[in-house]
């Protein structure tokens, strides 16, 4: 019996010894898949990913929304090649020719014309809880402008801004009759050739359209009011 005793004991001590060494491998198993695990993730995260393809220029019209407003923008207007993608985006930069209001298609370098600049440019961006235009021609702008009012051959009203303001060397012009209607602040023409250049704004929900197109253009301010109108109605998808 004394025997039997001797190898029972035997092997419950090394059951025990099993068992205590188990326990003990637990932690260092767990430690162990923890680092592999992150390890893994890490790898992933850093492993090198093809971009993903470059959508053409003749590309049909790709959905992008803007703070919410939604825009139907041929992909071949689109300046950057980044941003030739549907979906939500902080900003898009487009160029269109004019009179034409088509994509620049195989000529993105301005060509210049007897009337200056062959295109017209946008940018649509998030509004970022700024005053409309006309707010800031009632509020912020009349501060910086000079107390002279002209008149151009078109019938816009000029107001020039001081010097010593953040926008000497510009002109606030606009339709006496309804600034609202038409509202534009411009540079002027310069030496060697300097186009001068307007900008005009418009806000769709919470997005902000800024265009520029050379001064030469208000001339005919009307006839630009009317290509913009058509030109954001057909970029604009209303819900």
């Amino acid at each position: 019996m004394s025997m039997v005793h001797a190898q029972a004991a035997h092997r419950g001590a090394r059951r025990a010894r099993r068992g205590k060494h188990s326990l003990l491998a637990l932690p260092v198993l767990l430690l162990i898949g923890g680092i592999v695990l992150a390890l893994a993730v890490i790898a992933w995260l850093l492993w090198p990913r093809w971009p993903a393809p470059n959508v053409p220029v003749d590309a049909p019209s790709l959905p992008i929304t803007v703070q919410d407003v939604t825009f139907n923008i041929p992909p071949g207007a689109i300046r950057l090649k980044a941003q030739r993608k549907p979906g939500t985006q902080e900003r898009i930069d487009l160029v269109f020719m004019w009179p034409a209001l088509t994509p620049p298609e195989d000529r993105p370098v301005p060509v210049a014309s007897s009337r200056g600049i062959d295109r017209i440019f946008l940018t649509i961006a998030a509004s970022d809880n700024t005053l409309p235009p006309i707010e800031r021609f009632k509020t912020i702008y009349p501060r910086y402008l000079d107390s002279s009012l002209g008149t151009t051959d078109s019938g816009l009203a000029v107001r020039p801004f001081r010097t010593g303001t953040p926008y000497q060397g510009e002109d606030l012009l606009y339709d006496n009759g309804d600034p609202e209607r038409f509202l534009v602040r411009c540079t002027r023409d310069g030496p060697s050739g300097v186009i001068g250049m307007c900008l005009y704004q418009r806000r769709i929900g919470g997005a902000d359209i800024t265009l520029r197109f050379p001064r030469a253009w208000l001339s005919d301010w009307q006839g630009v009011l009317r290509g913009v109108d058509r030109l954001l109605t057909s970029l604009h998808i209303r819900a």
